[in-house]
């Protein structure tokens, strides 16, 4: 009895013991793996940052061109026969230069580039080309920032489907597909299409669990996700400080309403034009 009572803490003992010792043998890679896996987390919460913004710095720039150009163009026209009226009741070789000068910018011959601005974005073809080539119809986004929900439901399918979560090629190549028709539907803000594409992700093919990495591979991992960080900061700092970043910088909570404030300062300075323009026009009569 004395005997057995000794041997039982021994016998329990010792698997303990292995079972710390294996534990402490793994503790290292481990905490690497751990590391890694919150250094992934971090970069596509970084790339939904900047992928959303980048999402509204295009928009914004295709609806200013929409609903602002019209205006541009006639304050453009205004000052050039602002010019010429001026120059007609003057004579004065100046004012006839500038005259010229202002209609040569109302009707400028473009070049390659602008003829085809309209056509391209970041990712290549713009949707209303894409959609144009492919016989869909044009399906301009509706706002500079899609709606709440859309905007949830983009980031849950980032976070789920982001290709830098594969494990092999096949499956990032998947991951990188649905991606794209994610994207676009975010730009689009299209709230509809974003559900349909939760379902479809929660329906497909469940991902392999993640294997153990070797801890040269993790080491690796990490520097590849720092490289992509560093990337990524380059592309949010050109995009801030591009012209159209800058404007939204300016109205954070409601980019909507600055196109909306820019136009009513756009009508204002027409109809300062449209005066002065009238004013050289009757002129003599007075």
């Amino acid at each position: 009895m004395t005997n057995a009572d000794a041997a039982e803490p021994t016998g329990q003992a010792g698997p303990e013991a292995g079972a710390t010792a294996e534990t402490e043998a793994e503790r290292p890679e481990a905490r690497l793996e751990r590391a890694v896996r919150a250094a992934e987390q971090a970069l596509i919460e970084y790339e939904i940052a900047v992928e959303t913004f980048r999402v509204e710095v295009e928009n914004f720039a295709r609806l200013h061109h929409q609903k602002l150009g019209p205006m541009y163009a006639r304050l453009e026209e205004l000052d050039a026969q602002i010019a010429e009226a001026k120059a007609a009741v003057t004579g004065d070789p100046e004012d006839v230069r500038v005259a010229h000068e202002l209609r040569a910018r109302v009707m400028p011959m473009p070049d390659v580039s602008e003829l085809f601005n309209d056509w391209i974005d970041s990712d290549g073809l713009s949707p209303e080309a894409a959609a144009m080539l492919n016989d869909q119809p044009v399906r301009a986004p509706q706002r500079v920032r899609p709606g709440d929900e859309a905007r949830k439901l983009y980031r849950d399918l980032v976070r789920q489907a982001h290709p830098d979560l594969a494990q092999d090629d096949k499956e990032r190549e998947r991951r990188e597909e649905f991606m794209v028709r994610v994207n676009g539907a975010y730009a689009r803000g299209d709230e509809a299409l974003l559900r349909e594409l939760a379902e479809e992700w929660a329906a497909g093919p469940v991902p392999p669990e993640q294997q153990p990495s070797e801890s040269e591979e993790l080491y690796a991992r990490l520097e590849w996700l720092a490289r992509r960080k560093e990337l990524l900061s380059v592309i949010a700092k050109d995009l801030e400080e591009g012209p159209i970043g800058s404007m939204l910088r300016m109205a954070p909570d409601d980019p909507d309403r600055l196109l909306e404030q820019i136009a009513e300062q756009l009508l204002a300075q027409v109809g300062e034009r449209e005066a002065e323009l009238a004013s050289f026009l009757q002129g003599p009569e007075a």
